[in-house]
């Protein structure tokens, strides 16, 4: 699918379309956002512009030369974009392409943060966007959506430490809850810096408007603000993976307590028995008439003065 952003004299306007561009012809072009595109679709555009889109291993790789770079009056840079499916944290690579003030756009997954930006657009006075704002604002938008996202871990962070507080569930899935969180932060983090360095190549560019640049600076002081919130949310994971390993341990450790308390209270009594369980030839007890009795008085005697020495100790 291609998606693109222009304006006329009725205001800016969001459009799709499957194979054709030829519907552009004399509107103010600010944006293309190829989105999964097809091998056909992504011909047309790259024949139209005569631009070259970057392969989905090139877009991938860390180099700073791969995540920005400026070739002439062609301006290229990938980033990656989170997303959630299902409750799960993943991201999807997308590589932009600056050129003629017109930004491109190439990724396989479907992202909202192109809309947005129209939204953004339709929004503000009528002024002579170009696609290096759009560039701008789609990086400002991704941000708001990592902060959202930062805020989704804190809130599932204060509920298992809600859980773990009331002791409402201590087992392996919470373990497992934990280990989640602590990977979407992670990637959370990684994306943040990702952008991080992106907004720092543009920051040193001579073809990015000035105006624009004070602008940039506040991005990257909010996105250094969300990587110390990760550092934060990355401490109170540990700290409480460490309180739910703790308590666990308490709680194995009481019961083994009850096994061992069991154990040792019924060990006088087995003595006794094992005693008098003995083949010897000369036992007075098993010819006298008050023996047996006298047996079962000596077990219950013993372990009840086994419980009440533990009750005296504080063991129990």
């Amino acid at each position: 699918m291609i998606n693109y952003i222009y304006s006329d004299d009725n205001g800016y306007h969001f459009s799709s379309s499957s194979n054709s561009l030829q519907d552009l012809d004399g509107k103010d072009l600010l944006c293309v956002d190829l989105e999964s595109p097809s091998f056909e679709e992504k011909s047309i555009v790259e024949e139209y512009f005569d631009i070259t889109f970057l392969s989905w291993h090139k877009a991938e790789e860390i180099e700073s030369s791969s995540r920005y770079s400026e070739n002439g009056e062609v301006v290229r840079a990938n980033s990656n974009f989170m997303r959630v499916v299902d409750g799960k944290f993943g991201y999807t690579p997308v590589s932009f392409i600056i050129k003629n003030k017109i930004l491109f756009a190439y990724h396989s997954e479907k992202t909202n943060g192109f809309y947005q930006v129209y939204e953004r657009l339709v929004g503000q006075p009528s002024m002579d966007f170009t696609g290096w704002y759009v560039f701008l604002t789609l990086l400002d938008v991704r941000i708001d959506f990592d902060a959202d996202l930062i805020e989704f871990v804190g809130r599932e962070i204060n509920a298992i430490s809600q859980r773990i507080r009331f002791k409402q569930e201590l087992e392996e899935r919470l373990i497992l809850e934990i280990a989640k969180l602590q990977e979407a932060t992670m990637l959370l983090r990684e994306n943040i810096v990702d952008k991080q360095r992106v907004m720092s190549s543009i920051l040193k560019s001579r073809r990015f408007p000035e105006d624009d640049k004070a602008q940039l600076r506040m991005m990257l002081k909010d996105a250094g603000s969300l990587i110390d919130h990760t550092a934060f949310s990355f401490e109170r994971l540990d700290f409480l993976q460490s309180t739910l390993m703790g308590l666990i341990d308490l709680d194995q450790n009481k019961i083994i307590k009850i096994f061992t308390v069991v154990t040792v209270i019924f060990s006088p009594p087995t003595l006794i028995a094992s005693m008098y369980g003995m083949n010897f030839r000369f036992m007075p007890e098993l010819t006298w008439k008050f023996g047996y009795p006298f047996c079962i008085f000596l077990m219950i005697s013993s372990s009840l003065l086994t419980l009440v020495f533990f009750k005296r100790k504080k063991w129990l």
